[in-house]
């Protein structure tokens, strides 16, 4: 189940490597349990300086009879200690107790996330987001979260400015969220992040896309001295080229269903591609793949290297 279903139970497991998402998943079922309970004590335990015993002391019968919510961070770094004692405490957990185990991706602890899911005990997933299909999905659920409105241009220029961290993204999601009235537009994500937008390699490729020359380069040497990394500039080019000619390919093949990409990828990439032909994709795509290869080492200039690749795009632009 996903970290906004993540329920109140005896024992839940909030597995994965996106932390924003896994952390919320944890605040939620802290939060049902003290909404079922006002009284209800939660105790927060380090999983690498867990000591023998510590668990079925936290979770013996309260004088008081109060209920607990026992919360273990980073299971993946957990002590054998810990290991045992939960293993052990699975087989009768306290009816009183909610036990929340956080791993956040990695190996270690592998008996005792096995035992947790063969005991049939609630896990939330918290995977990675990585596709920008799934952080433009993401935003949008943000906004709907908040009943408000944000127009899918304003998703766009949000998850190209702040898709590379997810906290971010979700943290500008909330400023936006909170220090806005009516529906989000695109002027609005320009004003509070304009800068990150113009900083990233997704203006420079659409300047490059476009044949705009001049901004291209421009837009690179800013985003150079503003700090971004030249492997990243080239991911950017590689991204918005590759989803052109995915789009290219399935033209009068009956639409771009099972693309991996949002609606409104396709329609940009279909607007993008005028004045495009597949030879001149082609060399694009070539191009970008030889910077891709001297920022990554087999060039001593880098961001030459991305420059020259950025020119040759705009060249390709048109050929047939």
């Amino acid at each position: 189940m996903s970290w906004d279903e993540a329920p109140l139970a005896p024992v839940v497991l909030v597995r994965g490597a996106e932390g924003v998402l896994s952390d919320r998943a944890v605040a939620r079922i802290v939060e049902q349990a003290r909404e079922a309970d006002a009284g209800t004590e939660v105790t927060r335990l380090d999983a690498a300086a867990y000591d023998l015993g510590r668990l079925e002391m936290l979770a013996s019968p309260s004088l008081f009879g109060e209920a607990r919510c026992i919360v273990i961070n980073g299971v993946e770094s957990c002590t054998d200690a810990l290991i045992d004692d939960t293993i052990t405490y699975l087989r009768a957990p306290a009816d009183d107790v909610t036990l929340v185990l956080q791993h956040n991706g990695g190996v270690r602890g592998k008996r005792l996330l096995d035992a947790v899911t063969k005991a049939g005990h609630p896990v939330v997933a918290c995977e990675p987001v990585k596709r920008d299909a799934e952080k433009a999905a993401f935003v949008a659920a943000e906004f709907k979260r908040a009943r408000r409105q944000i127009d899918q241009d304003a998703v766009q220029a949000l998850v190209q400015a702040l898709g590379s961290d997810l906290r971010e993204l979700a943290a500008a999601c909330t400023q936006l969220i909170a220090d806005t009235t009516g529906r989000v537009g695109a002027d609005v994500v320009e004003q509070y992040h304009g800068g990150r937008v113009e900083a990233t390699g997704f203006k420079v490729a659409d300047a490059a896309i476009a044949g705009h020359a001049g901004q291209a380069v421009t837009l690179l040497r800013h985003a150079v001295e503003t700090g971004a990394n030249p492997v990243v500039l080239v991911a950017a080019l590689a991204v918005k080229l590759r989803t052109m000619a995915k789009v290219e390919a399935m033209s009068g093949r009956g639409g771009a269903g099972g693309l991996g990409l949002a609606p409104w990828q396709v329609d940009q990439a279909r607007r993008e591609l005028a004045g495009w032909g597949p030879e001149g994709l082609a060399r694009a795509i070539t191009a970008v793949a030889a910077a891709d290869a001297e920022v990554k080492g087999l060039s001593r200039d880098p961001v030459f290297a991305v420059e020259r690749a950025v020119l040759r795009i705009v060249a390709s632009r048109g050929r047939r």
